[in-house]
């Protein structure tokens, strides 16, 4: 499965990296892409409950999805 989310509070590469980083450790999930002008995190990942687990983890990074 394929998934855009949308995603506020990036700012910078830190930022990025912390999404790419902790989203990627996921069991499940076999890319992230972050892009940093648009807002975006794109996802690959393996089933419905992944998606759940993605955006828990990038809300406890401290960012918000749209």
């Amino acid at each position: 499965m394929k998934e855009t989310l949308k995603v506020e509070g990036m700012s910078c590469n830190h930022c990025v990296n912390s999404i790419e980083t902790s989203v990627g450790k996921l069991s499940g999930v076999s890319a992230v892409k972050v892009n940093l002008g648009d807002n975006e995190v794109a996802v690959e990942f393996d089933n419905e409950s992944t998606l759940a687990q993605i955006k828990e983890t990038i809300e406890d990074q401290g960012f918000d999805l749209v």
